[in-house]
């Protein structure tokens, strides 16, 4: 018999498995979806060059928090799109 927390570890997996085949089924087959990702991967990438950096000008702390709001933004669209996807074919 498998305990709540092996039980819920199977769970978590099996979601985590669902939501990786809807992203990629939405990679594919959404541009908007695919055109946000690629965004959202652009971000994260100078936001972690700025991480690495030991100190930020002014110019580039603006920029930090820009991109983050950014980043944020885009994550929450494609969240309403992957929702929009999983109410059209539950």
């Amino acid at each position: 018999m498998l305990t709540s927390e092996q039980n819920l570890t199977d769970r978590e997996v099996a979601m985590s498995l669902s939501r990786d085949s809807e992203r990629e089924s939405l990679l594919s087959g959404h541009d908007e979806y695919r055109r946000l990702d690629d965004q959202h991967h652009e971000f994260e990438s100078r936001l972690s060059a700025l991480a690495d950096k030991v100190v930020l000008s002014d110019d580039e702390q603006v920029e930090e928090t820009t991109l983050k709001k950014k980043k944020l933004q885009v994550k929450d669209r494609m969240e309403a799109i992957a929702r929009q996807a999983r109410a059209a074919h539950p």
